[in-house]
């Protein structure tokens, strides 16, 4: 029976079975992350917070952030903020949510720096024994006796904002749990699992495919304090991993092909039996190397946060995983919408639509973005695709990055996948660069391997020898790393704003003949 609320999910396995533990420092049984949540989560209650209100958490990944989480959607609305962020950053993100309270670790400056717009700060430590404990500024106003339901707002997150303003998303409880079961039963998780988790719980991918979807299957999860692709595999070999999942920048760490990254440890765990790759596209030549070098299957899921994670993902053996593709819909509908709105056809391209019991219904506070992006009970991702006749998912790109040649789109991830074919290429991003006659023209910025520079009219002619005319590289700039969200992903228009250019103007009309 799914729980109607999230930290329900912590009585799904046995009491004294390990939950979350910190290699070298503190693990959390089951029944002990039950007890100090719910502890925070009265606590949180006798300073007057309830249904409705919002609390900000501004932790690192840690145990305390797993206990405030819980704690926090207990009772109230959870709002993750990046701790990394500047306490302007944090200010505005608290007074956009709407939040009455901030969680802080010890030692924070944030409450000095913040200043007014909040009532509490929370203070989350432990002790020597690893119990939490908590400190607050005023208290006031009596408990709340009244807890939120499965269609109230669990956690409410901000949008990546890597073409506008971020905008508001509001999961509820049933969304989360949705999707935290969608990813369980896709890759068959059971108690007997344990993940590394290496990805921020401030972010959806983290959030849900690493914690809650462990945590809905009895299973545990191994929380460094920080990311060392140095240490990944001692500790995945201490602990007994099971699998991993993370943004194709933290694969490519592992394989030691970004920049001051060590290369991959030669001792991948035999208790190993999956990894998982999501947030961004990964080259197929990426994927095959992993699995050559790892020795288990890739599997490369699609997700976002309007969805709580996971919409798509390659199967695990013995089913088909094809490379290049996101995989198959997992608990979720996915159709494609061709130029004229309609529902296409296998086989066409379009922009991809999804519904389901993990979507949200509408953004908070945002009536045009609702109008652009929700119709007919079906979600707009903005991202373009094409289904193939058994339900595999490619996607070719975001709406709004796709680049205007001559009239014809070009696909910036279709030309990295050839860039990341070059054995000099580390990492590769391909954006549109404003032309006067072609109305944008594909540009390739490169951080190369260590010790092997290539040489930029080597990768333009690698790629010009595999694709049409119009979807040439006109131009290479070899970068020392490309720019990317907290989750992973790479800002291409931010590639674009660094060089000073604007939207392009509107392009000409395609030729007559094929390119």
């Amino acid at each position: 029976m799914t729980a109607p609320r999230l930290p329900e999910l912590l009585d799904r396995a046995a009491f004294s079975h390990p939950a979350v533990i910190v290699p070298g420092g503190q693990s959390l049984s089951y029944g002990s992350l039950r007890s100090q949540s719910g502890l925070l989560a009265s606590y949180l209650r006798g300073l007057g917070i309830g249904p409705g209100d919002r609390v900000g958490i501004a932790l690192p990944n840690s145990p305390e952030t797993v206990i405030a989480l819980l704690a926090v959607t207990a009772v109230a609305t959870a709002v993750p903020i990046n701790p990394t962020h500047t306490p302007q950053e944090v200010r505005s993100a608290l007074a956009d949510a709407g939040a009455r309270a901030l969680v802080v670790p010890a030692g924070s400056a944030l409450p000095g720096q913040i200043g007014e717009g909040l009532q509490w700060y929370i203070v989350v430590g432990h002790d020597s024994e690893g119990r939490a404990e908590f400190a607050a500024g005023a208290v006031s106003g009596d408990p709340w006796d009244v807890e939120p339901g499965a269609t109230d707002v669990a956690v409410l997150l901000h949008t990546s904002g890597t073409t506008g303003h971020p905008k508001k998303v509001p999961l509820a409880h049933a969304n989360l749990l949705a999707s935290a079961r969608n990813v369980a039963e896709t890759y068959r998780l059971s108690p007997d699992d344990t993940t590394l988790c290496v990805m921020p719980l401030f972010h959806v991918h983290g959030l849900v495919a690493s914690l809650l979807a462990t945590l809905y299957s009895g299973g545990t999860v191994v929380l460094p304090l920080g990311f060392e692709p140095s240490r990944f595999w001692r500790t995945a070999a201490a602990h007994r991993v099971t699998w991993y999942t993370a943004a194709p920048s933290v694969h490519l760490a592992l394989l030691g092909r970004a920049n001051r990254s060590t290369e991959l440890h030669p001792a991948v765990p035999r208790s190993l039996r999956f990894a998982r790759s999501c947030s961004a596209p990964l080259a197929p030549a990426t994927l095959q190397e992993m699995e050559a070098r790892m020795g288990v299957p890739v599997l490369e899921a699609y997700g976002m946060t309007e969805a709580a994670h996971q919409i798509c993902s390659n199967p695990l053996p013995p089913a088909r995983r094809t490379a290049g593709s996101v995989g198959r819909a997992t608990g979720v509908e996915v159709a494609i919408l061709n130029g004229e709105g309609a529902m296409a056809a296998a086989g066409t391209r379009g922009e991809v639509v999804i519904r389901g019991p993990g979507v949200i219904t509408c953004y908070e506070d945002n009536p045009e973005a609702d109008a652009a992006s929700f119709a007919d009970g079906w979600f707009r991702t903005g991202d373009e695709g094409v289904l193939d006749p058994e339900g595999y998912l490619t996607l070719t790109g975001r709406l709004k990055e796709l680049i205007k040649c001559r009239g014809f789109q070009v696909s910036p991830i279709e030309l990295e996948q050839h860039l990341a074919e070059h054995p000099g290429v580390a990492e590769v991003a391909v954006v549109g660069r404003p032309d006067p006659l072609e109305g944008e023209v594909p540009v390739a910025f490169v951080v190369p391997r260590a010790q092997s520079r290539p040489d930029a009219g080597d990768l333009l002619r690698f790629v010009a020898g595999r694709v049409a005319p119009y979807k040439r590289i006109r131009a290479v700039h070899f970068v020392e790393e490309l720019p990317r969200s907290a989750s992973g992903k790479v800002l291409r228009r931010a590639l674009a704003e660094a060089m000073g250019w604007s939207v392009a103007p509107e392009p000409p009309k395609p030729p007559s003949t094929n390119p």
